[in-house]
């Protein structure tokens, strides 16, 4: 890699890991994006899978007492099943086809995110913790962007922020450790390529994201911490559309 796309790489693993401190979620919102962009759809998901595993076992280490080990094993086992379609659409798709997928599908979970934010209704009961956690593993494999599933969850639930903050650390980075493993299994040897300075840069900034975050989450209100990442997140997904349909448009 340039030195350009690694500086580019490591930005994005900072910001990302500062969202996930700050409000539990966000990392693969504000990556996969611009990953994907830069090392292209298996590759770049790959790696956000990876980085996520990280990210989510680090912050864990500081919010694991207010897990809720019920809502995580119900999530979990869900997604660990939808990994395997995720996994599969991953490797077997068009890049370009791929890349405007994951674009558009990132833009498409944001808005119903916040459309959701507004509707007066509370779910309950193991159906739609399974429901969340299929889709939710799915697009983590596909296009390493399981948040969006969950949050929705999260929301209808009306799940306290401080607990759900923390049950989502450990699914992440089981989610995160089960699509790698798929991966591997269905192509060996995919890592992505980023050299030895370009993964310790990588370690680094997440571990520089997570201290960042840490500090800002006392003093930050976690409203505006949401707002930022979701502008990012949408600036990111539709970079990633557009050049999925440019890539599709040459091609044609």
């Amino acid at each position: 890699m340039t030195t350009a796309e690694i500086l580019v790489v490591c930005g994005a693993m900072f910001v990302g890991a500062v969202a996930q401190r700050v409000t539990g979620m966000g990392f693969a919102l504000v990556v996969s994006p611009f990953l994907v962009l830069l090392l292209g759809p298996f590759d770049g998901v790959m790696l956000v899978n990876l980085a996520s595993i990280v990210s989510a076992t680090i912050v864990l280490v500081s919010v694991w007492r207010d897990v809720d080990p019920r809502a995580y094993a119900w999530l979990a086992s869900a997604a660990v099943v939808g990994v395997v379609p995720g996994a599969l659409l991953a490797t077997r798709v068009d890049p370009a086809v791929l890349e405007t997928v994951i674009g558009g599908v990132l833009i498409l979970s944001l808005t119903a995110s916040l459309l959701m934010a507004r509707l007066p209704v509370t779910v309950s009961g193991p159906a739609p913790r399974l429901a969340a956690g299929f889709v939710s593993g799915l697009m983590n494999a596909a296009a390493g962007v399981g948040g969006p599933a969950v949050s929705a969850y999260g929301i209808l639930s009306r799940w306290p922020h401080r607990s759900f903050a923390a049950t989502l650390q450990p699914y992440f980075a089981t989610v995160g450790l089960a699509s790698v493993i798929a991966k591997l299994v269905i192509a060996p040897g995919a890592l992505p390529d980023l050299g030895a300075v370009g993964w310790g840069g990588a370690v680094v900034s997440l571990v520089a994201g997570v201290a960042v975050g840490t500090v800002a989450a006392r003093r930050l209100a976690v409203r505006w911490a949401r707002i930022a990442v979701i502008v990012i997140a949408f600036a990111g997904a539709a970079v990633a559309l557009v050049n999925g349909i440019v890539h599709l448009a040459g091609a044609a």
